[in-house]
């Protein structure tokens, strides 16, 4: 890319620095939800009997009535056509790691050769979008196109632009799930009644438990102009070829250094647009690569933290082209420095139906916070244990629910956590269930700390909050009151990873449950009460025999070193580096009998979205490839041998003007150029062909899941020497020459 070129883009992006930026004259807290059919809008348009009945749907998982959809329907237009909306959508998030959305008019005829406004609670309720054209991993043939989509009422509706958006399910004619949200919102429900129930051994009067998630955003901006200039980066979203900049993140200065001024102006209309949808954004600040950023909420609801998030890199996308920029969500745009990933801080809190008092705070009691009483203390353990228990029993399957193709370039390096999914603890909470699992009945055990309590169950000990280190290399780490899930890329749905986790904790819960109930069972005389005694003593007792069971998973060292890789094959747990073979784990019995028993997928749901994963993989790959072996022919052979000739034609001057002995001298450098740029070149043009005949023979394979193996084993190792030659020719080739934007170009913003 010429110097003159570079500086027309940057100055482009200059001049395309957004001035109309929207300067609320409210505070946030103001405008917060404009966009968004709230609680506040639905008290002023539904009836009263209406919205009762709606806050029972929301906060008591009460069915739908449909008698009031028409209602509902008609206040929600109302609120809608008085800020101009003039369409309606169910956006829904089928299995593209995407949204989708077919947008309606409000119309209808009136019978008299009119038109009128209408929309009713039929439209509301469900619509029927085309079940063949989305993935479905053969639950549909092409000719069988019938599908639904069907109104989340937990989702509050919001407005984009002129339409209003209504939250939906996404499921085919006969019944299975075709989306994220439909088997998020049984795996939810699944764990409120397991954790529920386990709740009640300590508080009697709980409602309901419900699940936190709080996402942590990172990303990439790039100049539109220079993004627009790397077809790689148009076609992939990654870099496919590049050579590290002499200055990258070694420096560790741009990690929460001074926001550059025009990301910072992009930054504050993407959080007013962000806080008008109810999307809580909180912080913001640089990242650790350069042009490297995070974006991070407050805590809310799982279920509508995620369709904040899908809504979020939707809105991410449009706002950065109004400020010269585009957002890369790939996990690793590009090579040498940190990827992006989607940290998921995930918590259970429990509701009461009993009005709260100074011990139950109005947000709830979080589940895998340390209480104030000795029985809240036990309830912290045993919610701790089981966690651990959940991720020990299905560590695979929680790997599977985080691998994709761009996401299994990020782990393991620069920050990322490996492809080995273990729990970090701290050492105070290790002491304490490494204690427990040898006290006996009568052993008191005491740790000093800050925010230490005394308490009188002798296997508890005093416990302390946040008196422990992180570890930045573990996949699933306990950060004081929740569990931090750090393996997510950060172009992911969330829902993903929380259908997994929040399944395997209901099995795991549920199994608690039934052990315990089956050792009070046996303890307590018939018709003698069970009393607490008997209850802690059976909760211990299971608690112990947990403890022991999950300990391999527990791992607070070094999660780069070879040595835990090593150590982790020892103790069982997944060390498989192949996304393709990490997939199975969906398929294996243990997953299939967990999903089926918590009722969240069956095995023909499972196996169809295994077919969708393997079929992307092999997608994701063979585009790459394909652009990575047109780039090599018509881009980088073009420019080395254009500059091969001009050093060919400097040495043959050097004759012209020199005596030979002289101009060998003298071109001695150039021949050496001249030679390698020739070898590099024919090694470029075998590989490229060896990449497509790799290509062809993986696409002949008939089965989806050999082939995305294939693709895996043969194609991928093609690309990765095809880059390799690339950059070492960007090092040789004249700068003015080379016609894609350099790292130094791409990841400094001016």
């Amino acid at each position: 890319m010429s110097n003159n070129l570079r500086f027309q883009v940057v100055e482009e992006a200059f001049k395309k620095r957004a001035l109309d930026v929207k300067e609320p004259l409210e505070r946030p807290s103001e405008y917060f939800g404009k966009y968004v059919f709230t609680r506040d809008k639905m008290y002023r348009y539904l009836p009263k009997d209406v919205y009762g009945k709606m806050i029972d749907v929301m906060d008591n998982g009460a069915s739908l009535d449909r008698s009031i959809a028409d209602a509902v329907a008609t206040g929600m237009r109302q609120w809608a056509m008085e800020l101009g909306v003039t369409h309606y959508t169910h956006w829904f998030q089928p299995l593209t790691e995407g949204t989708a959305e077919k947008h309606d008019a409000f119309v209808e005829h009136d019978g008299k050769g009119g038109m009128i406004e209408k929309f009713s609670g039929k439209l509301l309720v469900q619509q029927e979008p085309d079940a063949s054209s989305f993935p479905n991993g053969g639950i549909r043939n092409t000719f069988e196109a019938r599908g639904y989509s069907a109104w989340d009422p937990t989702s509050p509706v919001f407005i984009i632009d002129d339409t209003l958006c209504i939250p939906t399910i996404f499921i085919a004619y006969t019944g299975e799930a075709l989306d994220y949200k439909a088997p998020l919102l049984k795996a939810l429900h699944a764990v409120d009644k397991a954790a529920t129930d386990v709740c009640r051994y300590f508080y009697p009067d709980v409602q309901k438990v419900r699940v936190n998630l709080g996402w942590e955003q990172e990303y990439f901006l790039v100049d539109e102009g220079l993004y627009s200039a790397r077809p790689d980066l148009l076609m992939t979203g990654r870099t496919l070829m590049g050579h590290e900049s002499a200055k990258n993140q070694q420096m560790d200065d741009h990690y929460f250094g001074t926001i550059p001024d025009r990301v910072q102006a992009f930054m504050k209309d993407l959080e007013i647009q962000a806080l008008e949808l109810a999307i809580p954004v909180k912080t913001r600040h640089n990242e650790v690569a350069p042009n490297q950023f995070e974006l991070a909420p407050i805590f809310e609801e799982c279920n509508l933290a995620v369709d904040h998030n899908m809504l979020l890199m939707s809105l991410m996308k449009k706002v950065a082209r109004n400020h010269g920029f585009r957002v890369l969500l790939h996990e690793k745009p590009f090579n040498g420095i940190n990827g992006s990933g989607k940290h998921q801080n995930w918590s259970l809190s429990a509701d009461f139906a009993a009005p709260r008092s100074a011990q139950r705070p109005e947000s709830g009691v979080l589940l895998h916070a340390p209480g104030s009483t000795p029985e809240e203390n036990l309830r912290f353990v045993v919610f701790i244990v089981e966690t651990l228990m959940a991720v020990y029993r299905h560590n695979g399957l929680l790997k599977a629910s985080i691998m994709s193709a761009t996401n299994a370039h990020r782990l393991g390096g620069n920050e990322a956590p490996p492809s080995i999914i273990s729990s970090f603890l701290g050492t105070q909470l290790t002491d304490l269930l490494d204690h427990i699992e040898s006290s006996d009945t009568n052993e008191l055990f005491n740790l000093k700390g800050k925010q230490g309590m005394e308490i009188d169950i002798p296997q508890i000990p005093d416990l302390i909050v946040d008196n422990t280190d992180r570890n930045r290399t573990s996949p699933f780490a306990f950060t004081g009151n929740r569990f931090e899930f750090r393996a997510p890329g950060s172009s992911v749905n969330c829902a993903s990873a929380m259908i997994a986790l929040n399944a395997a904790m209901a099995e795991a819960l549920t199994s608690f449950k039934q052990r315990v109930d089956k050792k009070i069972a046996a303890t307590v005389p018939d018709g003698s009460p069970s009393g607490k005694p008997a209850t802690y003593t059976a909760i211990l007792e299971v608690l112990k025999d947990d403890i022991k069971a999950c300990k391999p998973v527990r791992f607070d060292g070094n999660g780069y070193s070879d040595e835990w890789v090593r150590e982790a094959g020892r103790r069982g747990l997944d060390v498989e580096k192949s996304c393709p073979v990490i997939f199975e784990h969906y398929l294996d019995e243990s997953s299939v009998r967990m999903f089926e028993s918590t009722k969240v997928m069956n095995r023909k749901e499972l196996e169809a979205r295994n077919e969708v994963k393997w079929e992307t993989y092999v997608k994701t790959v063979q585009i790459e490839a394909r652009v990575l072996g047109d780039l090599a022919m018509n881009h980088i052979i073009p420019v080395s041998t254009h500059y091969q000739s001009q050093l060919i034609k400097n040495v043959q001057g050097m004759k012209d003007v020199f005596s030979t002995e002289r101009a060998n001298r003298l071109s001695a450098r150039n021949m050496k150029l001249i030679e390698e740029i020739a070898e590099r070149t024919e090694k470029i043009e075998q590989l490229v062909e060896e990449l497509t005949d790799a290509r062809r023979i993986a696409n002949r394979i008939e089965s989806i899941h050999e082939r995305a193996i294939a693709y895996h084993d043969t194609v991928c190792p093609k690309m990765e020497d095809i880059r390799h030659e690339i950059d070492k020719l960007e090092m040789i080739v004249e700068d003015g020459l080379w016609t894609l934007p350099k790292y130094r170009e791409l990841l400094f913003i001016r």
